[in-house]
């Protein structure tokens, strides 16, 4: 298949394709998309940025599409989980992109804002619901969804799912779905658990992989700079000075690191902003929308949010730490370099980061090529060799216990064991370490 005219697509939606552009299919798109609008239960295996969204919602909309049916309050026959707020309102945008030219209706339905324009929502009639596993729970709890009349079920992000601690809600959803249904499941990697998931929800389903196992994407410009912490910002400084970063994402460990970097970029007279699970959802959408328009330069992002992000156009990704799970590597790198595009990933590692750097090493095959800007490491940016020290140097700088210095008591203590005031401890004899011992009376005759 070479084109999208090729495929058995209902005219409004092929309308809408080509209003977005849409020519020729991607690698998951090509091998998904006839096995889907045949009925066929899909297991598929790509990276992030390969075009899943529309591989998964173009099947949906021509199936629902040629039945112009009204759907009834709360009971959709679509429903689409994403582990982020992000990605399920990027979903959303999708689909209202290709169903321009259809009488459908979908609702996104995720936490961090009030529920009430949602439900009023789902009281209209959804006939597609993109959710989040936690406030769908909390929805169906309430009554406001129904899920008997459910034909399709589409499982986006499955791996990152279970890293996020969504299984228990997960077979929560997965018991309440009729058995005579359609279900599309896609994850960037396949662990054991997510296969043993994917045997509990497919049937005799039609297999896709378009991802080489845990290789990361060939276009990508990967480079490695061994710099220590203390070097990192400065060296982060310069890179984005250059011309030739348009938009940069930064990814950090934690949420807390994220903020601070972010701050200290503003001081430095560069634009940027942080997103994290922290943020509310306002902020968060108003941060990605300024990163999409190019009003911030960097967007300081933590792995939890780096799914959602799904953005085209990112020039670079910069490592400022390390993951500490090495499939995340993969994760972070595919920000850029989207739907075939070219993109740099660079990654800073200090000393204390060779660990992560091996592990990530073994999981993508291949070592990450060291930078030609490599920096020359500082004195400072080294830890100093120990140096041996002579028996009279230690008793100047004496012994350190955390911040006390134990000289003053050394040398005391010293002194009176020359002076012959300090008696051995005799056996039994209780701790006299810091009090002088009273000479024994003489005893008359």
């Amino acid at each position: 298949m070479k084109t999208f005219k090729e495929l058995d697509l209902i005219a409004p939606v092929q309308r809408a394709l080509v209003e977005e552009n849409y020519e020729t299919p991607t690698p998951i798109q090509a091998q998904t998309i006839p096995a889907a609008l045949s009925g066929h239960d899909i297991l598929g295996c790509a990276q992030t940025g390969t075009g899943k969204t529309a591989a998964f919602a173009l099947p949906i909309l021509n199936q629902l599409g040629q039945h112009n049916r009204k759907s009834a309050p709360g009971r959709p026959f679509a429903l689409v989980l994403a582990p982020t707020r992000e990605l399920a309102i990027q979903i959303g945008d999708s689909f209202a992109a290709y169903s321009r030219h259809l009488r459908l209706r979908h609702v996104l339905v995720y936490g961090g804002v009030s529920q009430g324009n949602q439900v009023r929502a789902l009281n209209r009639g959804a006939h597609i619901i993109v959710a989040t596993p936690g406030r769908l729970l909390d929805l169906m709890n309430q009554g406001h969804i129904k899920l008997e009349q459910l034909e399709v079920f589409v499982l986006d992000e499955a791996d990152r799912m279970l890293d996020m601690g969504f299984m228990p809600d997960l077979k929560r959803i997965i018991s309440k779905l009729p058995d005579e249904r359609q279900s599309l499941f896609f994850s960037a990697t396949m662990a054991p658990k997510i296969s043993e998931l994917a045997q509990t929800l497919l049937k005799n389903p039609v297999s896709v992989n378009v991802t080489p196992e845990s290789k990361s994407v060939k276009k990508i410009k990967q480079e490695l700079m061994y710099v220590e912490r203390n070097g990192k910002l400065p060296l982060l400084k310069k890179i984005l000075s250059t011309p030739d970063v348009d938009r940069a994402l930064v990814f950090m460990r934690t949420k807390r690191t994220a903020n601070m970097l972010s701050q200290q970029l503003v001081r430095f007279g560069i634009k940027a902003t942080a997103i994290h699970g922290n943020k509310s959802q306002g902020a968060r959408q108003r941060a990605l929308e300024a990163f999409r328009s190019k009003q911030v330069q960097v967007l300081v992002a933590t792995d939890v949010a780096a799914r959602g992000i799904d953005i085209d156009g990112i020039t670079h990704v910069i490592n400022f730490d390390l993951p500490l799970e090495p499939e995340a590597y993969v994760h972070r790198i595919g920000r850029t370099g989207r739907a075939g595009a070219e993109g740099i990933a660079i990654s800073f590692c200090s000393d204390s980061e060779r660990g992560e750097l091996r592990a990530i090493e073994k999981q993508i095959g291949q070592k990450v090529p060291r930078s030609k800007d490599q920096p020359k490491l500082e004195p400072k940016d080294r830890r100093p060799a120990p140096e041996s020290r002579t028996r009279k140097e230690k008793e100047k700088t004496g012994r350190r216990s955390g911040s006390k210095v134990f000289t003053q008591r050394t040398t005391r203590r010293s002194k009176r064991t020359v002076a012959g005031e300090d008696k051995p401890k005799q056996q039994g004899q209780k701790n006299t370490k810091w009090r002088r011992l009273k000479k024994p009376a003489k005893q008359t005759s």
